[in-house]
């Protein structure tokens, strides 16, 4: 689901181990393949008391460095606690804010340091996990996020899922290699410091999602709600492949205007400039949601404008946002990290 739950527009993988025909494979680890891999965990850190920055920075972008290939697509992001006073940091990197209908739990929240880390199975992602974390035994885990991704395939370009509303997701994603550069990498021009050209600001936001409740509406109440099939095919019958035309329903008669799809990108021509990459997650039966993760070279212009715009949704009484935060992910390679430490 855009911006406030995993957008409905994740997408997924299927027999694309760590890499994609159209030259996906030769991205970062973030944006790498036509979908990202499977499994997934997310671990925030705090750098501990007393160490050097430059010393966490450099430690982490090591550990990440060296599981990141194969089965194991990995790398890590940066919170604002990153950075010192007199750093060069990227300009929109901030503490993720509480928007409307947000319990965020500081517990859950934030942190200095995101390692995610994906992979083709659970156990790759366990491994490379535990060899992570004991090359990292001196900083602090802040929170931690196992996730999934249910029903991966390809169709038209696009990795597709099912979320635990029963609704296919990844149908909003950009198809190519070069779509998904151009919506979630940093350009120069952009008034980011020189250092974090290449790179991409991520937003994680741990969505719990009441779905006994959600469960008990009809299905086609349900695609009211969410603007879509559960298929993802439009309500006027348009394919999931095409883009709706909302101008022609304005009153809100075949699609609501509270719908999410509607309320994430009311203009289908000019779909948000984000590349959403999320997971399912399930610790409780009554603890069930959505890890959702995009990136975009502008927060502002990306997340934050469909944040803001999703506000009075019809979905938004089935969803509770309880932790996360914005992070930054450096470009490849190690430059960045020379320049931070000239800073």
């Amino acid at each position: 689901m855009a911006a406030g739950v995993g957008g409905l527009t994740a997408v997924g993988v299927t027999a694309l181990p760590n890499g994609s025909p159209d030259g996906q494979d030769k991205a970062p680890a973030h944006l790498r393949g036509a979908a990202p891999l499977p499994y997934a965990q997310l671990i925030s850190l705090d750098i501990a008391l007393g160490s050097e920055r430059a010393d966490a920075l450099r430690a982490a972008h090591q550990a990440i460095t060296a599981i990141d290939g194969g089965s194991v697509a990995a790398w890590l992001a940066l919170g604002e606690g990153a950075f010192s006073s007199s750093a060069d940091k990227p300009r929109h990197l901030k503490r993720m804010p509480s928007f409307a209908g947000d319990v965020l739990d500081p517990v859950q929240s934030h942190g200095d340091l995101l390692l995610h880390i994906t992979g083709s199975s659970a156990r790759a992602v366990r491994q490379a996990t535990e060899q992570t974390l004991r090359a990292l035994a001196q900083q602090q885990v802040r929170w931690r996020a196992d996730g999934t991704r249910p029903e991966n395939r390809t169709e038209d370009g696009r990795g597709l899922s099912r979320n635990p509303f029963h609704f296919t997701e990844g149908h909003g994603n950009p198809a190519t290699a070069a779509e998904i550069t151009e919506r979630a990498t940093v350009r120069t021009g952009q008034g980011e410091p020189s250092w974090a050209v290449g790179g991409s600001y991520e937003v994680i936001r741990i969505i719990r999602l009441a779905t006994g409740f959600w469960d008990r509406d009809t299905v086609q109440e349900q695609e009211r709600i969410i603007g879509r099939r559960r298929n993802g095919r439009w309500l006027d019958g348009t394919p999931s492949t095409e883009r709706a035309v909302f101008a022609a329903d304005p009153h809100g008669k075949t699609t609501p205007l509270d719908a999410h799809v509607r309320r994430a990108a009311p203009d289908r021509r000019k779909p948000p400039p984000m590349v959403r990459r999320g997971y399912n997650y399930h610790r409780a039966p009554d603890d069930q949601g959505l890890i959702f993760s995009c990136f975009q070279s502008d927060l502002v212009k990306g997340f934050e404008a469909v944040q803001h715009r999703l506000q009075g949704e019809a979905m938004a009484k089935y969803t509770l946002t309880t932790g996360g935060g914005y992070f930054f992910v450096p470009p490849p390679g190690d430059a960045w990290l020379h320049a931070l430490e000239e800073n």
